[in-house]
């Protein structure tokens, strides 16, 4: 008899041989940093014990007067009124910018599902009319190419222009300043005020807080622009900023290179506020 060969099956799975790796999830969750704990218990200590003494003063008012007391509380109710609308403002401001961080990358993730949504949702805050072609294709890089082509070049071409406004603006105002100081505030002023601009243009109006986070995340995009421009500003700024030329015409130079860095900062700003990654 041939002897045949012993085959024994298990059921359960067999033991790797080499170790699994150790992923470690890094955590994503947002915390409030120490100053801003300190900053919020100080808003709720301020605003809770001036409500606090506001309802009391009131209620002082009331028992003195009827009237004196309707009065006072007709005050009260303004003055917080005004106070949580300015609030409310900042809040709404800081939520839109965001809602452009979220849907940035969503854009970018490279998930088709993912990149339809958002793309939709961007196109119905922009160009409602792409919203039937968006929702027939299926190429996510197609649908990035849409926005382009479609509200981004739009608004870019917007915000160009608002950049060309504020540069002239600037050489304006640099030749009727007296002082170098005041020309140094003017153009800080029309540079904030260009940035505001463009993303009122974008559908983001930022308060005080608003435009602080705007404008560090306008410092972040113009290294990004800065460094496609850099041979050409640096062309510029050794021509129009040469001792001969700033002899010959005075502030004009000066106020060319700050023309020239309003452009450019108006192409920060608008990518700054773009959702849409560059191609």
């Amino acid at each position: 008899m041939t002897p045949e060969p012993f085959f024994e099956l298990e059921t359960r799975a067999a033991p790797r041989l080499e170790a699994e790796p150790i992923v470690l999830m890094p955590d994503t969750t947002p915390r409030l940093t120490t100053p801003a704990l300190a900053l919020a218990g100080v808003s709720v200590l301020a605003l809770g014990f001036a409500g606090l003494g506001a309802a009391n003063f009131v209620s002082d008012q009331f028992a003195r007067s009827a009237w004196l007391g309707w009065a006072t509380l007709a005050v009260a109710v303004a003055g917080f009124g005004l106070l949580f609308a300015g609030l409310w403002r900042e809040l709404r401001a800081l939520l839109a910018l965001r809602h452009v961080d979220k849907l940035r990358a969503d854009l970018a993730s490279g998930e088709a599902g993912r990149i339809a949504a958002a793309a939709r949702d961007w196109a119905q805050e922009t160009d409602p009319a792409l919203l039937p072609a968006l929702r027939e294709i299926n190429d996510p890089d197609a649908a990035l190419a849409l926005l382009r082509a479609g509200p981004g070049q739009r608004l870019r071409d917007s915000a160009e222009t608002l950049g060309r406004s504020a540069a002239v603006q600037v050489v304006a105002g640099i030749a009727a300043m007296p002082s170098p100081a005041l020309d140094v505030a003017f153009v800080a002023w029309r540079g904030v005020r260009l940035v505001r601009q463009i993303a009122a243009l974008y559908g983001v109006r930022p308060g005080l807080f608003g435009t602080l986070s705007l404008l560090r995340r306008t410092a972040m995009s113009a290294t990004l622009v800065g460094a496609v421009e850099f041979a050409g500003n640096t062309a510029a700024h050794a021509l129009i900023s040469s001792p001969l030329l700033a002899h010959a015409i005075g502030d004009v130079a000066g106020a060319s290179v700050a023309a020239r860095r309003m452009l450019v900062l108006s192409r920060a700003a608008s990518a700054a506020c773009d959702p849409v990654p560059p191609p």
